[in-house]
């Protein structure tokens, strides 16, 4: 018997090999095909990020001009972090050929190399999660099928990919300060300067990515609650000093926002006074309003403004169109007359990895019950009011700068919530592979499924950009 068990083990795990061969490659190929068949100013407000980059010396170099940078793009408010590379390549392109179409070409050249160098940045992101759960299992391996299914599963993943957007950044900083989160539980707080240095010059960088990353700050305090009192006083000086670097890092930028645009978090449309009445009673509930075409037809301009709706379509499958359809390309995005049937399929079986989202972050909220508690329920908890925090804020944000038409409404804008919970699910897969290897890899072969079959969710259904024809 002993036997036939473990010849069975050495089975699922040749297959699971292969599934993770398959599913890799897959990832490798999505990202080369979106790479030569998207354009970023297709993306949201493409233009104005164009426009970012290419007057980035003219926001940033003192004595270059005179005006606020509002007046060069409507994304002033941006940090500037996603477009150093842009802006670095432009600035070389433009001095180093000589076309008639500089501008176009040069657009074209630091878009390609943007969306490359986003393309590695999102795999080492799933090479730092591999490595948490490395160390919460202690696995001799160091890569993980359970991590590719998760978090590569999610669609929206390679919209962000293919924008000039600082999103990225934050999934990849992220994933790297909760890596040394993790490293600082397990070394029971003990730290050496170094370590609050990298952690707080990640937390600047986060900083200087996007303002979405500051939803995940407040979670790391929070923490402090669940440390034991033994170590409550050097957990809070790490913090404190982290945060303070971080602040030396980013803080420019927020504070020359709120002197010339009168606010730390400026944004381009007039903030309005917080109000649930902000947005209809449909915004909040999904059984209103066309809600049933999130499975129909789960494209705009149905279920217009309804919150979980379009945020769940715009997960798994292109409710904005920005891999189909945009109004800028009408003409040449394809499979334009049946993606509709096509996303609505991938939006009901997408349900099963909602299902291990959910189930997963339930898990994952079990930890803060527990009293003798180990790295991985301190993972948990952190995971966990990231989560909620993001979320909630999230929702704040949507509530405060209300929009008829649901377009703040984006699952990219929030990505970094989806891969916490993504997070969550690997945690709890791997955990149950530890008890019933035949339980963990049934649930891994219906994820690596889904995946094959929300494939097309992911790439881009534009024709090869026109800078290769």
């Amino acid at each position: 018997f002993k036997i036939t068990n473990n010849e069975n083990s050495s089975l699922l795990q040749k297959i699971e090999s292969l599934y993770t061969y398959i599913i890799f490659s897959l990832i490798i190929y999505v990202l080369a095909y979106n790479l030569f068949h998207y354009d970023p100013i297709q993306g949201y407000d493409g233009e104005a990020h164009h426009a970012y980059v290419q007057n980035f010396l003219n926001i940033f170099v003192p004595g270059k001009t005179n005006q606020p940078a509002a007046n060069f793009t409507y994304e002033f408010f941006s940090p500037p972090l996603p477009y150093v590379l842009p802006a670095f390549i432009n600035e070389i392109c433009k001095y180093s050929i000589s076309s008639l179409n500089k501008l176009e070409t040069c657009q074209d050249i630091y878009g390609f190399i943007n969306i490359l160098f986003l393309s590695f940045l999102f795999l080492i992101t799933l090479v730092v999660y591999m490595k948490i759960i490395k160390i919460i299992f202690n696995k001799d391996t160091s890569f993980s099928l359970t991590i590719l299914l998760t978090i590569g599963i999610f669609s929206t993943n390679y919209k962000a990919i293919s924008m000039i957007r600082g999103e990225m950044y934050i999934l990849f900083l992220n994933a790297f300060l909760i890596y040394r989160f993790l490293l600082l539980v397990k070394k029971s707080f003990n730290y050496q300067k170094q370590d609050i240095f990298i952690f707080g010059v990640t937390i600047g960088l986060l900083a200087l990515s996007r303002q979405w990353a500051f939803l995940l700050f407040p979670s790391y305090f929070i923490f402090y609650f669940f440390v034991e009192k033994i170590y409550k006083e050097k957990y809070i000086k790490f913090m404190t000093f982290s945060f303070f670097i971080g602040f030396l890092i980013s803080g420019w930028f927020y504070i020359g926002l709120f002197i010339e645009y009168g606010s730390f978090t400026t944004f381009n449309q007039d903030p309005t006074k917080f109000s649930f009445s902000n947005q209809p009673l449909d915004f909040y509930i999904p059984f209103f309003n066309e809600s049933s075409m999130v499975f129909t037809k789960p494209i705009r301009p149905y279920f217009k403004n309804q919150f979980l709706p379009i945020l769940y379509s715009d997960l798994w499958g292109d409710y904005w169109g920005y891999f189909s359809f945009t109004s800028r390309s009408l003409l040449t995005g394809r499979n334009q007359a049946n993606i509709g049937d096509y996303l609505a399929r991938v939006n009901i079986i997408s349900l099963i990895p909602t299902f291990f989202l959910l189930y997963g972050f339930k898990q994952s909220f079990k930890s803060i019950k527990k009293l003798d508690r180990n790295n991985l329920d301190s993972l948990n908890i952190y995971l966990v009011f990231a989560i909620l925090v993001s979320f909630f804020g999230y929702m704040w944000f949507l509530i405060s700068f209300p929009n008829p038409s649901g377009d703040t409404n984006k699952a990219t804008y929030i990505i970094h919530l989806f891969h916490l919970l993504g997070l969550c699910s690997a945690l709890f897969i791997e955990k149950i592979k530890t008890t019933n290897t035949k339980v963990g890899f049934s649930i891994l072969s219906i994820l690596f499924i889904v995946f094959i079959h929300n494939l097309s969710a992911m790439m881009s259904h534009f024709p090869i950009i026109s800078f290769f024809n």
